[in-house]
């Protein structure tokens, strides 16, 4: 194909006097086709050349496309139908292909809702703080963290606990507001039954706060709060930091007791989890926790001391022979011998 490039190099050659035989084994083709390319007038065509123009591809049929028209309404009307539900009806109406053609094309063409994303819902320094528990399994049984999350700042107070209680909320709570030195507006919580129960004979069951979780928020002065109904705006704090701890503190790491679980639970908490560049606020929690402290309700004067719930019994591992409780032995004598020793002085 004679192209710019070629038409440069024969005028160039031509202007230095070559013959044409010369120009031919210089350009690797036969004297007669430089012959013909001066005769024909490629020389004096113009440098630039219009791209080739190519047209659509014609559309090539596939089996599939008679049932189109089945498939379309049906997922416009039932988008959640499944390929398989919808191969088997176009088999009915006459399709011979395969269902990977039908999977194919239902899932590029399925209705899809609008992905909502999620808005960080910050909330001002020392008003709320997010409170969740997560089950870990061990070799021993499973535990649960109690998990707390300042709302401004991140910083992270978490322990491990074997039942979720409500005793266990409360003393967990004492020890995260004894941790960062004040107490929040409000504590926000997911469903804890511990805290948040459903009250039955209530109409529409409205969720309620536990009476006695009520007393103990008195005491230590801060708000209870359900994620509802406004979870949406407030989920992602808490959750987040529960996987962020099964992944970068639980997982791929052996433990050999409670003790040793706690111990180096506080370590990973102060050594990396409160000094991380946290991804969502680009600061490290520590640092934006010096701001938050001071706005944090002061503690009470003393714990809370209930008169309603019982403290928890202890585990059957903690029932040692140094601890076990002890019992009397009393000997059993009959009244006669009663009698004897008092001198017959009933």
């Amino acid at each position: 194909m004679f192209g710019s490039d070629e038409r440069v190099l024969l005028r160039h050659y031509l202007e230095q006097g070559m013959s044409k035989a010369a120009i031919a084994r210089q350009l690797g083709v036969i004297r007669r086709t430089v012959y013909y390319w001066i005769q024909r007038g490629q020389l004096h065509r113009g440098d630039q050349e219009e791209p080739a123009q190519y047209g659509p591809r014609r559309p090539v049929l596939s089996k599939l496309d008679p049932s189109k028209p089945i498939i379309d309404p049906r997922l416009g009307e039932y988008p959640k139908l499944t390929a398989t539900r919808l191969y088997r009806e176009v088999r009915k109406a006459g399709y011979g292909g395969g269902y990977g053609q039908v999977k194919r094309y239902v899932r590029r063409v399925r209705p899809r809702a609008p992905h909502e994303p999620i808005q960080r819902f910050e909330t001002p320094p020392g008003h709320q703080r997010q409170v969740d528990f997560a089950d870990f399994q061990l070799p021993w049984g499973r535990r649960y963290a109690l998990i707390v999350v300042l709302g401004y700042s991140r910083l992270i107070w978490f322990r491990y606990y074997e039942r979720q209680t409500m005793p266990v909320v409360m003393r967990g709570l004492e020890a995260s507001f004894d941790y960062f030195g004040g107490v929040p507006e409000e504590l926000l919580f997911d469903q804890m039954k511990a805290v948040i129960v459903r009250d039955e004979r209530e109409e529409g069951g409205r969720l309620i706060e536990n009476r006695e979780f009520l007393r103990f928020s008195r005491h230590w002065g801060f708000r209870v709060r359900a994620c509802r109904p406004y979870r949406a705006r407030t989920k992602g704090k808490v959750e987040r930091s529960v996987r962020y701890i099964r992944e970068s503190f639980f997982y791929g790491r052996d433990f050999v007791s409670d003790h040793d679980l706690n111990a180096r639970a506080r370590t990973w908490r102060e050594e990396e989890a409160n000094v991380r560049n946290h991804g969502t606020l680009k600061e490290r929690p520590v640092d934006r926790f010096e701001r938050e402290q001071k706005s944090l309700n002061p503690l009470a004067a003393w714990p809370y001391h209930s008169v309603v719930v019982p403290l928890p019994k202890p585990s059957a591992a903690s029932l040692t022979a140094a601890n076990w409780p002890r019992t009397v032995d009393v000997e059993r004598r009959p009244l006669t011998e009663y009698a004897r020793l008092t001198g017959g002085v009933s």
